[in-house]
């Protein structure tokens, strides 16, 4: 067992770079549910203002056969990366399934961004 890293950005910036990739593996994986859930959500953002990942679990459906539901997590950051949505807070997860992990909160930032 290797030593804890004693400087902790150090640690974030190895935890940001090792969720970055396995997002971009995600991605290049499941482009189609990803790009849908993206749509779900710039449509719940539109309508409601604001919304999370349970939001759009719900209003898209179950996730695909052999998907697990945490590719979700992909769905937000090109949209946040190009302004038009931005992470507003937290909230406890709604879904039995999410064990009450903690959520972001995001609302629409750029409306024309949006609906382009």
């Amino acid at each position: 067992m290797s030593p804890p890293n004693k400087d902790r950005k150090a640690g974030q910036g190895e935890g940001e770079h090792r969720k970055d990739a396995a997002h971009s593996l995600l991605e290049a994986r499941r482009e189609v549910h990803i790009r849908r859930a993206r749509r779900a959500l710039l449509l719940l953002l539109l309508d409601a203002g604001t919304a999370t990942a349970d939001d759009v679990a719900d209003s898209s459906g179950p996730a695909p056969d052999g998907i697990d539901g945490r590719f979700l997590g992909t769905v937000p950051g090109p949209l946040a990366r190009a302004k038009i949505i931005r992470r507003t807070g937290f909230v406890p997860s709604s879904r039995p399934s999410r064990h009450a992990s903690t959520l972001s909160v995001w609302q629409l930032d750029d409306r024309a961004g949006a609906i382009a």
